[in-house]
């Protein structure tokens, strides 16, 4: 993954879910997944220290009363989300700002996620997302088999311990970039040597 940008975006979502909507690929009619929470974290692409983080609640149109299964999992609520959150036309571009045209990426396909609320949202002439890494192909060639574990157990899995609500975006995309750290340590890099 040689990036040619001095940044990277790292980034994790939180969408709407129900008790078995993982089973079922969301395939219950009615059940979409909509994008409650992005939570990001910008890494300086050659050192991989923090530059910034972002954090965003979002509403959810189709489905806005969370289930109490989401609710439970994620420690988000229906009044935070009720309170604090955004239309998601507003946290995509939000996020966007953030990244700031740089390269964005997840563990695991995120980005489809949002690619499907855009399209659900009919959000015709939304800007393209940045080029986007599935960072579990990164972290397998480093010898980190990420076949089974969440963005969540990462750090973990490297000796880095998890701070935070597991299910949250922002503290899974601190858990990334720290696991993306202790590989730094060890010779990884994001950038070709100068």
């Amino acid at each position: 993954m040689p990036l040619a940008s001095p940044t990277m975006t790292i980034f994790d979502l939180e969408y709407t879910a129900w008790e078995c909507s993982m089973a079922r690929h969301w395939l219950t009619p009615g059940e979409f997944k909509e994008v409650v929470q992005i939570g990001a974290v910008k890494l300086d692409a050659d050192s991989f220290a923090v530059l910034g983080e972002f954090e965003i609640l979002v509403r959810p149109r189709i489905n806005p009363r969370l289930s109490p299964y989401f609710e439970k999992l994620t420690g988000i609520t229906n009044d935070r989300v009720s309170r604090q959150g955004e239309d998601f036309a507003c946290a995509y571009a939000r996020f966007l700002a953030f990244a700031e045209e740089g390269p964005i990426a997840a563990f695991g396909h995120d980005e489809r996620v949002l690619e499907h609320n855009v399209r659900l949202y009919g959000m015709t002439g939304a800007p393209a997302l940045p080029v986007f890494y599935d960072l579990r192909g990164w972290f397998a060639a480093l010898g980190v088999d990420p076949r089974g574990m969440l963005s969540c157990d990462l750090g973990s899995a490297l000796g880095v311990p998890f701070a935070g609500q597991a299910h949250n975006a922002l503290d899974d995309a601190r858990a990334i970039a720290a696991a993306m750290a202790v590989m730094a340590t060890r010779g990884a890099r994001l950038r070709p040597a100068a």
